[in-house]
């Protein structure tokens, strides 16, 4: 007993255990348990259990650090219950960067015990370029276009159990594209009127595989606005499912392929993406890389030119772009996490559509609280991203908008399969396809139709 009681009130001495990526132990030490962040957690707000909070799985990262706790699979877990959300760092009074230190937790454990096999291969070998995404992408195509689909549902809802995620899966699918954008689109779409900028283009894997007509009215509304757009070949992924996995030896693999490709097409005024998740992990390049020698200058030159699509249009589209409805169109934000909680960005966002003449933008009630997407947070968490999705359906039915706008795939993904699955009475836009229906003038004063280009032809399939 006394041997026990000598251990319980020994001072701290600090941290003890030292494993590779765990969290820096004075930003764990700078929590002060105010619990500032308990309210806008969805795990906790979910469940009201202490392990399940910001301040909670830091507190289990600070015990591993200290030799308190062991870092087993059990704590692993535990850290793979968070969203990812960052709804945490916008809140925490201490300025703690909460959102990274777990996922940096992640990675240390992922170092400690290895990756799991699946998670070896998925991002190592499947979901690391869109054109190594391809080839997992075309059985589910001929799925849905032989008509197989429509035998295979019913099916599926019967399956009991684990075996009912297979269910989850195929419901998220969205109607497939014919090809996916990278392998259609040109290395050089030129301005239209005259070249106001150079851009280059980050097309991400999920936009090009899932979500290509999106992109390419990104294209479009670019190239109007005045900008040649260089979108190079042999992109890779962005790294952001690497990172959320715990994978960061593949993670700086990938950052390092991507600054060195983007370096060859000279001088840009920006690297512009339409993908929130890819603008906020190309952003963090800078970070990543600093303690590279070969890769820190070159890192932060790279991150210092990436813009969200959001920032860009805000920065580059005419103070007015007109949208032909009467009456107005009704319109509601769902702010992506990466964008508005890991960013910072909000306000471009609500610019950009206050410019529009003939819609009406209605906010709902915390945009940037997450869908319940989260990378694949849906298929590995199921019962909490459905929590998480019937309260953001909640705060958009109560807007009665009739089209929701965000640049989240994962977000494009969750929403529109709920609105095919429950027959929502409103439609989820990338923000590219909105702006391709509105007109708008060129520098030089020669008007451009809305619906443009190839994306005009292409409608919003739910």
């Amino acid at each position: 007993m006394g041997s026990s009681l000598e251990r319980l009130t020994q001072p701290l001495t600090g941290q003890r255990v030292h494993i590779p990526h765990l969290p820096d132990y004075s930003v764990l030490r700078h929590c002060v348990r105010c619990a500032r962040c308990l309210p806008v957690c969805p795990t906790y707000q979910e469940t009201l259990r202490e392990v399940q909070s910001p301040r909670g799985r830091l507190a289990l990262l600070k015990a591993v650090a200290e030799g308190m706790l062991p870092p087993t699979p059990a704590v692993e877990e535990h850290l793979y219950h968070c969203l990812d959300c960052r709804m945490c760092n916008t809140v925490c009074p201490a300025h703690v960067p909460i959102g990274e230190c777990i996922l940096a937790g992640r990675a240390a454990l992922a170092h400690q015990h290895g990756l799991a096999w699946w998670r070896r291969l998925v991002f190592r070998h499947v979901l690391i370029s869109a054109e190594r995404l391809g080839p997992a992408l075309w059985p589910l195509r001929l799925y849905q276009r032989s008509g197989l689909a429509r035998l295979v549902r019913p099916m599926l809802r019967a399956l009991p159990g684990p075996l009912a995620r297979l269910r989850r899966m195929e419901a998220l699918l969205p109607p497939l594209p014919s090809h996916p954008l990278h392998a259609t689109l040109p290395t050089v779409t030129p301005a239209q009127g005259i070249r106001r900028y150079r851009v280059g283009f980050f097309l991400g894997c999920m936009m090009s595989q899932l979500f290509a007509a999106e992109s390419r009215a990104t294209v479009d509304v670019l190239s109007a606005a005045g900008c040649e757009v260089i979108t190079p070949p042999g992109q890779v992924c962005c790294g952001s499912p690497q990172d959320d996995q715990g994978d960061r030896v593949q993670l700086r693999r990938l950052a390092r392929a991507n600054i060195a490709l983007f370096e060859h097409l000279g001088t840009l005024d920006a690297i512009v993406t339409d993908c929130a998740a890819c603008s906020h992990t190309l952003k963090e390049y800078a970070t990543l890389l600093e303690d590279e020698p070969a890769f820190a200058t070159r890192a932060a030159a790279f991150s210092a030119l990436v813009r969200d699509v959001y920032e860009w249009y805000d920065a580059i589209l005419p103070p007015t772009l007109d949208y032909d409805s009467t009456p107005p169109l009704r319109v509601t934000i769902h702010d992506a996490c990466h964008l508005a909680n890991a960013q910072g960005i909000c306000a471009p966002q609500r610019r950009l559509l206050g410019r529009i003449r003939g819609i009406e933008v209605v906010e709902m009630e915390a945009p940037s609280a997450c869908c319940g997407s989260a990378g694949i947070y849906n298929i590995t968490h199921p019962d909490m991203a459905d929590r998480r999705l019937a309260r953001k359906l909640d705060d958009i039915l109560s807007t009665s908008a009739a089209v929701v706008v965000t640049n989240g795939p994962g977000c494009l993904l969750q929403l529109r399969a709920a609105v095919r699955e429950r027959q929502l009475p409103f439609q989820v836009w990338h923000i590219s396809q909105l702006l391709a229906r509105c007109q708008h003038t060129h520098a030089d004063g020669i008007p451009v139709p809305g619906r443009c280009g190839r994306a005009a032809a292409e409608e919003v399939r739910l």
